[in-house]
């Protein structure tokens, strides 16, 4: 095995921030940790954040980011991932705390990884990441507070991006009405290849406290003003779950959608999840998306060396679907 391997680096001192394709030393697993070959990792909204100067998601530098990857176990302190055992691993403190996926190889704590479902393999995985994870974790809300398709449309907004597109595809795969919100009409054939009934634009940033009911329920990506608008039409006893602040982090909002329809806002954190209900997620999500959504999701593939220009294009919001990234 090389002493050497190639990472993606981001290094801030005072005030230069600076990040490159560097070769870097192959790290070594201590006591508890294992170290995997990355064959796969992918571009979430947390790693475009930790690959600009203000981001504010990196705590110490040097860092390799990534939140996310897939790989083979190369060398490792337990016995439950022998060496080539397929593993992947997502959120954590990857990629923020620790070092992440954008590199050739990663050591991780063993508590970290997962063995592959039978329904997923290291690409889909990938494909997913945690943007797919989060939609899975946000429809099994909806499931599990009673929403049926029966009841009527549900919304997803910020629908082109990965938590949205790959939410439209999950609720598509069980029979839902889905509403797609978008400020990229251009994408509307794309959304509805994974199962969007119905494409409209970007919710208005004001609303009344109140309107119409629409939708029996919302998957918001975006928060801000667009969860506030959403929060406004949901019909009664309506679940909605919340899960992005890429619109902004206050909601301005009053009591009324909760006491008088009876409205659940439900919160959605994907970092902190325990294990057992984060395997659950995950094998719950390939044994329920259909198979023809997965091809449909990538929006694009990329290597190593081309991260950086990846990175922004899915930061400026100019990419759809999800951004994986080839590594092995």
């Amino acid at each position: 095995m090389a002493s050497t391997m190639k990472a993606f680096v981001v290094d801030k001192n005072e005030d230069v921030f600076e990040r490159k394709i560097v070769s870097v030393p192959l790290p070594k697993p201590h006591e508890g940790e294992t170290l995997v070959r990355v064959v796969w990792s992918s571009i979430n909204y947390k790693d475009c954040l930790a690959s600009i100067p203000n981001g504010k998601v990196i705590r110490n530098y040097p860092r390799i980011p990534g939140i996310d990857f897939a790989g083979i176990v190369e060398k490792s302190t337990s016995s439950k991932f022998l060496v080539g055992t397929p593993v992947f691993s997502n959120g954590n403190t990857l990629g923020v705390t620790s070092d992440g996926g954008f590199a050739e190889y990663c050591v991780v704590p063993n508590e970290y990884l997962m063995p592959l479902p039978d329904s997923l393999d290291l690409s889909k995985t990938m494909i997913a990441g945690t943007a797919g994870f989060t939609a899975a974790q946000s429809v099994l809300e909806l499931l599990e507070n009673g929403v049926v398709p029966d009841r009527g449309p549900i919304l997803v907004t910020g629908a082109t991006g990965g938590v949205g597109s790959f939410a439209v595809a999950l609720l598509a795969s069980l029979g839902f009405e889905v509403v797609a919100s978008t400020g990229r009409r251009n994408r509307a054939d794309w959304l509805r290849q994974i199962g969007a009934q119905e494409v409209i634009d970007r919710l208005p940033n004001q609303t009344k406290s109140l309107e119409s009911e629409q939708w029996s329920a919302v998957l918001d990506t975006v928060g801000g003003t667009s969860l506030a608008a959403a929060l406004a039409s949901v019909k009664y006893s309506g679940v909605v779950t919340a899960c992005g602040n890429t619109g902004g982090v206050e909601l301005q909002t009053t009591v009324f959608p909760f006491i008088l329809r009876g409205i659940k806002l439900v919160g959605i954190d994907s970092v902190n999840c325990p294990m057992d209900a984060k395997i659950k997620v995950w094998t719950w999500l390939g044994q329920t998306l259909n198979a023809k959504y997965w091809d449909f999701l990538v929006g694009k593939t990329v290597h190593l060396n081309d991260l950086p220009d990846a990175l922004d294009e899915v930061l400026s919001g100019s990419a759809h679907g999800r951004t994986i990234v080839s590594i092995g």
